[in-house]
């Protein structure tokens, strides 16, 4: 899983991620997940960034399963879609053969998110995939806060979940803990708990280039350099891996036994043992709604 520092140029951040995915490959690595928006980076600005924004069907996209296919890895890219000049909050999985197996939107920005990336439709409910480690899915920094969102994905049986985010710095007193390296955290783990599955919570760092290049230097957020809290956790919660300072870019690894969930969930399966849709259900409408129809 990456914790690491992104370009805001388009061509930097593809050979960046192609080059991370080339060194967890040969690290032994069987999937690999990125951050949210880790191609091109998350924004504090604007015209330059939407220039700078991925196609989903473009040629960098085509050059990073290129590259997992050589690789022989699966990947989860977080990044920032540009759909003829509106952006999303998407992310793409990857196969061990190059081949896109899904590609979703977080289905709300998040509050100020709100002025630069769109909505997503019913097809971002295809969250949840077979690839060659197992079943993976994903969802993007807050939407791990949705109740119902999170459900849907447990019902589909996730056997690896990606729970990507941005920089998170450790609450200081006056923001919202949920906001923070603490709160964030515990919403993954807590995804894991819930959902008996192994999850990745892969954040992005923000260094001192990048707060000179988005002049942020007296704004409110992204200002301090930082934000990497990655880790893994076990379908009960535990955490699989060690922390690394903040700052530090890097790959954790850790070995998945997914007959670990078969042993979870012989406590605790909310879609099955331990549920009652008898009492309680959940609709979803995975209609793509269209501007002209």
């Amino acid at each position: 899983m990456a914790k690491l520092a992104t370009t805001p140029e388009t061509t930097g951040s593809v050979d960046k991620t192609c080059a991370l995915i080339g060194e967890a490959a040969r690290g032994g690595a069987q999937l690999l997940a990125f951050p949210e928006c880790w191609v091109t980076g998350y924004p504090a600005w604007i015209c330059r960034y939407i220039k700078n924004c991925m196609r989903a069907d473009g040629p960098e996209m085509a050059k990073i399963q290129q590259c997992a296919a050589d690789n022989d890895i699966t990947v989860v890219l977080g990044f920032s879609e540009n759909f003829h000049n509106t952006l999303y909050i998407s992310q793409a999985i990857i196969d061990a053969n190059g081949k896109l197996l899904a590609l979703r939107r977080k289905i709300k920005a998040t509050h100020m998110e709100r002025t630069i990336f769109g909505d997503a439709s019913g097809d971002a409910l295809t969250s949840v995939v077979d690839t060659k480690v197992g079943r993976v899915g994903a969802l993007s920094c807050w939407e791990h806060i949705q109740p119902l969102l999170k459900y849907y994905l447990y019902t589909h049986r996730e056997q690896i979940h990606v729970a990507a985010w941005p920089p998170l710095h450790p609450h200081k007193g006056e923001e919202l803990w949920s906001m923070s390296r603490e709160g964030a955290r515990s919403l993954s783990q807590t995804y894991a708990i819930e959902s008996q599955a192994f999850v990745l919570h892969a954040t992005s760092v923000i260094s001192e280039q990048g707060i000179s290049l988005m002049n942020t230097e007296n704004g409110a957020v992204m200002n301090i350099p930082g934000g990497g809290s990655s880790a893994i956790f076990g379908p009960d919660g535990r955490i699989l891996t060690e922390d690394v300072p903040e700052c530090d870019e890097g790959i954790l690894y850790a070995t998945l036994d997914l007959d670990e969930i078969l042993r979870c969930k012989s406590f605790v399966d909310v879609c099955g043992h331990y549920s009652r849709p008898d009492m309680l259900w959940l609709g979803v409408d995975r209609e793509v709604k269209k501007h002209v129809q």
